[in-house]
C-alpha cells in the first residue's frame, strides 16, 4: 500500500491523471484500480474524474501479482552493475524493452526473467517486471532495473523530480552551428499519425533537452544530449523541430541514409542515480557499440 499526500500545486487534477504521474504507473492501470475499489481519497472511494484537493490522503493499493505469462529467454546480458536492488545493462540496437503485440519473444524482459528469476519489482505489472523506464528499440545503452518495489519507487521518485541524470551520445544531420544549446518544446501524440510523436503546445506535455556539439563532420554533427524530463521520442523529436533529425531516423526524419543503419543513431551513454538502499550517487556509462564507433572512424577519415 501507498500513500500519497496532494500538494498545492497539484490540486485541481483528476484523480487518474494525479495518479498516473505521482505513483508512475499508467493512466489505464490507475482506472482500474480505481473501478476494482482499489484506491481510496481521505478512506473514501471516488471516481476517476474526481478532483483531488490540497490536503487529500491518497491511498493505493496495487493488486495482487498475476502469474507472469511472459516466457523466460537465455539472451545474452551486458550487464553494466548488478547488486540486490538494481542492475543497470546495455541494451543492444534492435531490441524491444517489453513485450507487446508484434514482440512477444526476444525482449528485454524475456531476457532479466532469465537472468533474474523472480528477483523483479513488480509495480508496472506483469508485462513490465522491474522496468522504470524505457528506451527505443534501436536506441542502445543504459537502462535501469529494479529488482525490489522499494527501489522501484525510489528510483520512479528520482525520475518525476528530474533528478536522474541521464546522457546521450548521438549524429544529427547538418552542420550545428550553436556550440551548445536548449531545446524547450512541450511533447505529445502527433495529431494524425498517432504512432508518432510531436511538437504539442495545446496537449504536450513539458519537455527539456540540453545539447551540446561534441564534433563537426561537414554536414553532419556528432553531439551530447542531457534529458531535463523523460518523454517518449524526446530527443527524436526536439532534434527534428530544429531541423537536425538523428541520422537513420526514418520516423522523424527522411527515409534514405547514406550508411547502412538500422534506425537512429542514439546512444544512452551515461545515467547518474542515488542509490535506493545506500542514498549513494552513482554514475554508470555505457560503451558505444560496434557500430557508432566504426561511424565515427569513418567519418574521421572522411
Amino acid at each position: 500500500m501507498s500513500e500519497y499526500l496532494v500538494k498545492e500545486e497539484e490540486s485541481g487534477q483528476r484523480l487518474d491523471v494525479y495518479l498516473a504521474k505521482t505513483a508512475d504507473l499508467s493512466r489505464s492501470a490507475v482506472q482500474k484500480n480505481i473501478k476494482e475499489g482499489g484506491i481510496t481519497v481521505n478512506g473514501r472511494e471516488q471516481k476517476a474524474n474526481y478532483k483531488v484537493e490540497t490536503g487529500d490522503l491518497v491511498r493505493l493499493i496495487l493488486p495482487a501479482a498475476r502469474p507472469l505469462d511472459v516466457l523466460a529467454e537465455e539472451i545474452p546480458l551486458e550487464i553494466l552493475y548488478e547488486d540486490d536492488d538494481l542492475l543497470v545493462v546495455n541494451k543492444p540496437k534492435g531490441m524491444v524493452v517489453h513485450p507487446a503485440p508484434g514482440h512477444s519473444s526476444g525482449t528485454l524482459v524475456n531476457a532479466l526473467l532469465y537472468h533474474c528469476g523472480d528477483s523483479l519489482s513488480g509495480i508496472n505489472g506483469v508485462l513490465r517486471p522491474g522496468i522504470v523506464h524505457r528506451i527505443d528499440r534501436d536506441t542502445t545503452g543504459s537502462l535501469l532495473v529494479c529488482k525490489n518495489d522499494n527501489a522501484h519507487q525510489k528510483i520512479a521518485q528520482q525520475i518525476k523530480e528530474h533528478s536522474i541524470h541521464r546522457l546521450y551520445r548521438g549524429i544529427v544531420l547538418g552542420n550545428v552551428t550553436k556550440e551548445q544549446g536548449i531545446v524547450d518544446a512541450p511533447i505529445g501524440r502527433h495529431p494524425i499519425e498517432r504512432k508518432k510523436m510531436a511538437i504539442n503546445e495545446k496537449n504536450g506535455k513539458h519537455a527539456v533537452t540540453h545539447y551540446r556539439v561534441l564534433k563537426r563532420f561537414g554536414d553532419l554533427t556528432y553531439m551530447e544530449f542531457q534529458l531535463e524530463t523523460g518523454r517518449t521520442h524526446q530527443i527524436r523529436v526536439h532534434m527534428a523541430s530544429i531541423g537536425h533529425p538523428l541520422l537513420g531516423d526514418e520516423v522523424y526524419g527522411p527515409k534514405k541514409c547514406r550508411f547502412r543503419l538500422q534506425g537512429q543513431t542514439l546512444h544512452a551513454y551515461l545515467i547518474g542515480f542515488c542509490h535506493p538502499s545506500t542514498n549513494t550517487y552513482m554514475e554508470i556509462t555505457a560503451p558505444l557499440p560496434d557500430y557508432f564507433t566504426r561511424l565515427l572512424e569513418v567519418l574521421e577519415h572522411a
